[in-house]
């Protein structure tokens, strides 16, 4: 029962790392740059949070697998293969949990008044330093937020994983598809145990993350009272 645990956690926190660098970076991108076509960009980056996630597994097996064009390229070039590993449901993970962060990340950008960025230009700040101490430490909050969400959405992806990684025990069993074939074998104590730990530590992340913020708020209007 543990395997699936352990690999979850691993996947998830892969994934979410993965999830923040370039939800940062898209936010930044989109949002702070005159890009063309940014609404076409934005719609991509958000199209996994509304198609069902077969869809986008069945998307990622096309692309990744033996005969896609990335699956076939590695595959010559380097002799990897994604599809049935657990490298492929960490791209799952990133995928799904991707918009989520993209969302929280441009949410908290946007709430950023710009005297602060004009203020440290006038100081004569670069662009990268004006981003790393003035943008990220305004928007952590979201940032904080985009996280947790990314992570909690990774660890109970289901859909896209079983599509390109699979279910192989030890290799690519997490614990969403280990419940479900639990539940297919009638191993419902199985089930219901993974059920139950997957149902508090979600609770307990939202929990905790809405106290934070929460807790955060208070000190910050407390300080400029």
């Amino acid at each position: 029962m543990l395997a699936p645990i352990i690999l979850s956690l691993k996947i998830a926190s892969i994934a979410t790392v993965f999830s923040l660098i370039l939800g940062v970076f898209f936010a930044y991108l989109i949002n702070k740059k005159n890009v063309p076509g940014k609404n076409i960009w934005e719609t991509i980056l958000i199209l996994p949070m509304i198609l069902p996630p077969s869809v986008t597994g069945y998307l990622l097996l096309i692309a990744l697998g033996k005969r896609g064009w990335i699956g076939r390229f590695l595959l010559e070039n380097f002799e990897l293969q994604i599809v049935f590993t657990w490298v492929g449901a960490v791209i799952a993970a990133c995928i799904v949990s991707l918009p989520l962060m993209y969302q929280n990340v441009k949410a908290a950008f946007l709430t950023i008044d710009p005297i602060y960025e004009q203020a440290a230009q006038t100081l004569g700040s670069s662009e990268g330093k004006i981003f790393r101490t003035v943008i990220i430490p305004l928007a952590w909050p979201g940032i904080i937020s985009g996280i947790a969400l990314s992570f909690a959405r990774a660890i109970g992806e289901f859909g896209a994983t079983l599509m390109i990684a699979g279910n192989i025990p030890g290799k690519t069993q997490t614990i969403p598809t280990a419940i479900y074939f639990a539940v297919e074998s009638g191993n419902t104590e199985l089930a219901n145990t993974l059920v139950l730990i997957m149902t508090i530590f979600s609770f307990v992340l939202i929990f905790g993350l809405n106290t934070w913020l929460k807790n955060k708020n208070y000190l910050d209007h407390k300080g400029r009272a």
